[in-house]
């Protein structure tokens, strides 16, 4: 008898001690609540809020190619798309055969440039992306003054934004990958045209 209750207690003890391991276990994987909605928070916060990240009026930036870059190739184009973009970032890298298809089909008052954040430090990596992807538009690698100023404002990649002949930045923040990526891209540079009573524009085949 008392064998037989020296047992019960064990199992009871046993039970216990699992649940409790379990409760610590499953604690422990959980992400803290406060950090997904922040998040969340930070990236609504952006979308439509391009203007507060800045503006390209006054920057010196140099390309991959080590040709110099500036406020003037801005002004003369109704709208430039600037997409944000790193080496360590998969989905940067995964859209970046659409972006090529896209620069080359946009009319010669819109351009599309990237800005790989991380590129100065390996530029063979980089150009092997590029070439991969078939992009054959401008790549920035380094920056100053406004251009500096905004690469230190994105906080998410890949960001792209658009930017006026005046060097402001207009419309949303387009931020993360796009499913339907040319359609997307469109819309918004349309949208910016429209708002500056300028002609919309369709991809060229």
């Amino acid at each position: 008898m008392k064998n037989k209750k020296s047992w019960t207690l064990f199992f009871c003890l046993i039970v216990v001690i699992m649940v409790w391991m379990v409760g610590c276990s499953k604690e422990e994987s959980t992400t803290p609540p406060s950090e997904e909605p922040a998040q969340q928070e930070d990236e609504e916060a952006l979308e439509g809020t391009a203007t507060t990240l800045g503006s390209l009026k006054s920057f010196s930036a140099e390309s991959l190619e080590g040709e110099a870059f500036s406020e003037e190739e801005i002004q003369g184009k109704d709208v430039t798309i600037i997409n944000f973009w790193a080496l360590t970032c998969p989905p940067c890298i995964a859209e970046m055969p659409e972006l090529a298809a896209l620069e080359k089909a946009l009319p010669e008052n819109v351009q599309l440039i990237t800005v790989c954040l991380d590129g100065a430090g390996d530029k063979e990596s980089t150009k092997s992306i590029l070439e991969d992807a078939g992009f054959e538009g401008v790549t920035l690698i380094t920056g100053d003054g406004d251009l500096g100023a905004l690469c230190g404002n994105i906080r998410y990649t890949p960001t792209t934004v658009l930017v006026n002949g005046e060097g402001n930045l207009v419309g949303d923040a387009i931020i993360g990958g796009q499913e339907a990526l040319a359609e997307s891209y469109l819309l918004a540079v349309n949208t910016a045209l429209k708002a500056e009573g300028k002609a919309e524009i369709s991809l060229e085949e």
